[in-house]
């Protein structure tokens, strides 16, 4: 195991965390529909008990796939963790709104009453995903920062910090770029069709079910142009690419000179668009499938995958900057030393114990159908 493959081992491991995190993000996209899926109240808490048996998912994938970037990839973390913080700051705000909604909407005492507490879910559903949206976005487009390590060294430095931020936003200067935007209104609608597609799987019930469909449609059109009007910029666009001395530069169509050159990444991004609208079209199509959050959940997490990986692996700058180009981050000059990765790669080989764990509770909790009969419960949301 040579260093070169333990970084691009461990960019692989971040980049397959934040693909399920996309999927996962189901739960902030039927959320962010509960008034329209669920047309009554007692609808809304069937809607509700569905995705409240999985956001502790989506919750700890998040903190794992930042824990797993700052364990391989400490100065991208310091730097856009760091540096950009009012972005993460109002993702982890939000996701811990989730949290508490879920909790006390319904709790004796609630003096909010159960409505507050689900505009709160979503808040959630809205601004998590179109800001974890932004947030990748930036892989591409880059941010405004600038690292300085020298400032370790240098007595005359008042602060020892590597990286800063170039400006006062920390981060929200972002979204004003379009194409940040964009990418990120195309997760929104993805996560939205993905809760759509996942409780018309989870939830026995025919008025939800009937309803989810004709919603399913306006939500997979917005997604379907915003997407393929990113992806279409992305590869025609400019690429930051950096040569064997680690010197960054701009490469004309560096993404499609990645996916040509990486022609498996291809594959995978095609066939995870492919399965997306399979997932899609079969639910609008058929009014007895039920399924679709598989194959577009699978898609789902093959085309993020191959988009997180198109942005890092093939000498590219997986983290750019505006403000400084040389202060762009790649696997080569932001990872951890060789032996910490070598370390975490033997920790990482019981990963598949901790997904088969995972698949198992998953099966377990949905061994049995929501159904109006669940909200009567103790243990309902």
């Amino acid at each position: 195991m040579t260093y070169t493959f333990l970084q691009h081992y461990w960019w692989f491991i971040v980049s397959l965390l934040g693909a399920i995190l996309v999927f996962l993000l189901f739960v902030q996209g039927a959320n962010s529909m509960v008034r329209s899926l669920g047309w009554t109240p007692e609808g809304r808490r069937l809607v509700v008990n569905s995705t409240g048996r999985k956001w502790e998912f989506t919750f700890t994938t998040l903190v794992t796939f930042g824990g797993a970037f700052f364990a391989s990839f400490p100065l991208f973390y310091s730097t856009s963790f760091g540096g950009a913080y009012w972005l993460w700051m109002i993702i982890l705000f939000t996701f811990v709104l989730q949290a508490v909604s879920y909790e006390f909407q319904n709790k004796i005492g609630n003096f909010l009453g159960p409505k507050t507490f689900q505009f709160f879910l979503t808040l959630n559903g809205i601004l998590g995903p179109l800001l974890l949206g932004g947030a990748v976005a930036t892989f591409f487009e880059g941010s405004n920062f600038i690292v300085e390590k020298n400032n370790l060294i240098d007595p005359a430095a008042l602060t020892p910090i590597i990286s800063r931020w170039a400006n006062a936003s920390h981060g929200l200067d972002a979204l004003l770029n379009p194409w940040v935007v964009i990418f990120g209104l195309a997760v929104v609608f993805l996560a939205r069709v993905l809760g759509i597609l996942y409780v018309i799987n989870n939830v026995d019930d025919e008025d939800i079910r009937s309803r989810g469909s004709v919603r399913l449609i306006g939500a997979a059109v917005p997604f379907l142009i915003l997407f393929v009007a990113y992806l279409v910029h992305l590869l025609l666009k400019d690429g930051f690419a950096y040569n064997d001395q680690g010197i960054i530069y701009m490469e004309p169509y560096k993404y499609f000179n990645n996916f040509i050159e990486m022609w498996y990444l291809l594959v995978v991004l095609l066939i995870g668009v492919v399965l997306v609208l399979f997932g899609i079209g079969k639910t609008i199509l058929s009014k007895t499938y039920i399924g679709g959050i598989w194959p577009a959940g699978i898609g789902t997490v093959l085309v993020v995958l191959a988009l997180l990986l198109c942005s890092a692996w093939n000498h590219t700058a997986y983290y750019p900057s505006t403000a400084d180009l040389q202060s762009s981050l790649t696997m080569a000059n932001s990872c951890s030393s060789e032996f910490t990765l070598r370390t975490m790669f033997y920790v990482s080989l019981l990963v598949p114990f901790v997904l088969a764990y995972i698949v198992y509770a998953w099966r377990a909790i949905d061994s049995k159908k929501i159904t109006r009969d669940e909200i009567n419960s103790d243990h309902a949301y």
